[in-house]
Order: structure tokens, then C-alpha cells, then sequence
């Protein structure tokens, strides 16, 4: 079946109800026919390599192109098919394109084919909690951190699962850890991912001041200032904790932080 490789397009016809006897009277010139999507990329060639079919699955993947990168894993699998890192790399392309019961299939299997993957786990986990079972999420990220203690994409999951479950405590906790273990998360990773899945404007709100107050524990003021500015503008109405919250002790004392405070950034609207 020909699909296109690196979007999926979406047709929004508006369709009006002839007569019976304007029904008669069209004719095949008359009606408007949809031209199957043409594949952008050869399909994969049954004489490759498994390292080959994976690369190029991986090239694609890298150009967004989750369909035909699809295609190429699964050539890859019928040639290796206890291959636990081919079929994670499948389930993720799945999982980008939203579909989460594939995803979830391929992660599962991965896992089966390697009990000890954490990425398998910890993706998993993602399937989840982008399907709102944040109890799984925990469960899943939690295995994953079992297996790799230092995975700070786990720990930042696993926060983000808490966070959904109003777990702010257990969320700042595991929100820190994977800040000990990559300073730069927050930094690297989308916010997107999660702020959709928050239930209002204000636990958006509030999951910025959570980062504000956690890097300003760590002593990093700029971020801090970033991410407080963010919850000021998203609305958060606990703003006023940040005099008496004990992480921000040290940035009350800079010029900056008295600049914010007497700006006070209008909330944006949604």
C-alpha cells in the first residue's frame, strides 16, 4: 500500500447532497478523485543487509520520515528478528506518529526479546503516559530505573508521571535526581510533550514553578528566573510562595530577581 513518508495529510471536503436526478446526470468527468499518495523513497530492497535496512530506517526516522522508517525496520526484524533494538527503534517511529497501541505492541516485544532493555521500558512507560495510565507510566519508569540507575530520561518520565497524578513532592524529587544526572534535561527535552498532557492552564503553570524552584536549589539562577517568568506568565497563582519557599533564598537576593517581581508579567492568554 503507497503512503507519504514524512507527514500524514488530512482532507476536509465539503459534501452536498444532490437530487436523485442530479445524481443521474454526473458522469465520471464530473467527480473529483483523490490520487494515491506516491512514495517518496524506494521501498526496501529484499537483497539488503539488516545493517543497511536499519541505517537507512534510522536516516529516515531522522527526516521525519516515520512511515517509510517503519517500513525499513520491519524489513530489518524479518531479517533479525530477535533484534530488541530494532524493534524499540520501531515502536519509537509508532510512537511518533501517535500510534500508541502499535507503539506499545513493539515496545512490549523489545522487551520480551531483551527482559534487561531500559530504553524498551522506559518508552513504554511514554506509551502510557501519553494514553493518561499514569499508574503504568510509574510502574514502567521504575523498572527502567531499576535497570539504569542513571538514566536521567527515566527519572524526568517518572516526574512527569507524579506531576499527572498531583504528586508534586515525588515529582520534584525524581525531577531533581534527573537534574543531578543531566544538568541540561530540561533544556534538551520538549516541554510540549508534557504540558499537553496537564489537566489545567494552572498544573502548567504550577510544573513551571516546580522548575524554578529546582533549579534555583541548585544554584542556577538563570534558569531559575526563566522558568519563574514562565509561571508568572502562565498564570501561576502561588506566585507569592517564591518569598518564602527556602530554595529561593538565594535568588531573592539578586537584582534580577526584584526586576521580575515588580514587572510582574502579565498571564498569557490561552
Amino acid at each position: 500500500m503507497l503512503r507519504p513518508t514524512s507527514f500524514v495529510t488530512f482532507f476536509a471536503i465539503a459534501l452536498v447532497i444532490p437530487t436523485a436526478s442530479a445524481v443521474a446526470q454526473l458522469s465520471q468527468l464530473d467527480q473529483i478523485q483523490v490520487a494515491p499518495p506516491m512514495r517518496q523513497v524506494a521501498a526496501p530492497s529484499p537483497t539488503a543487509s539488516v545493517d543497511e535496512l536499519e541505517k537507512q530506517g534510522d536516516e529516515l526516522r531522522s527526516e521525519k520520515a516515520y512511515l517509510d522508517a517503519i517500513d525499513y525496520f520491519h524489513a530489518a526484524l524479518g531479517k533479525a528478528p530477535f533484534s530488541a533494538s530494532i524493534q524499540n527503534k520501531l515502536g519509537i517511529c509508532e510512537l511518533l506518529l501517535q500510534h500508541y497501541r502499535d507503539a506499545g505492541k513493539s515496545f512490549e516485544q523489545a522487551i520480551k526479546k531483551d527482559p534487561q532493555f531500559s530504553e524498551a521500558y522506559n518508552n513504554l512507560g511514554v506509551v502510557e503516559y501519553e494514553r493518561r495510565k499514569y499508574r503504568g507510566a510509574v510502574k514502567d519508569y521504575k523498572k527502567a530505573i531499576t535497570i539504569a540507575p542513571s538514566s536521567p530520561s527515566a527519572y524526568s518520565n517518572l516526574g512527569a508521571a507524579y506531576f499527572a497524578q498531583k504528586k508534586f513532592e515525588l515529582a520534584s524529587e525524581m525531577y531533581m535526581q534527573a537534574l543531578k544526572l543531566d544538568p541540561l534535561i530540561f533544556e534538551r527535552t520538549s516541554r510540549a510533550g508534557i504540558a499537553a498532557q496537564m489537566a489545567s492552564p494552572q498544573d502548567r503553570a504550577h510544573y513551571s514553578y516546580v522548575l524554578a524552584k529546582l533549579y534555583a536549589k541548585m544554584g542556577d539562577s538563570d534558569h531559575s528566573l526563566e522558568y519563574l517568568r514562565k509561571a508568572m506568565e502562565e498564570g501561576y497563582k502561588g506566585v507569592k510562595d517564591v518569598y518564602s519557599d527556602p530554595e529561593f533564598a538565594t535568588l531573592r537576593k539578586d537584582a534580577r530577581f526584584a526586576e521580575l517581581m515588580k514587572e510582574k508579567p502579565p498571564a498569557l492568554p490561552e
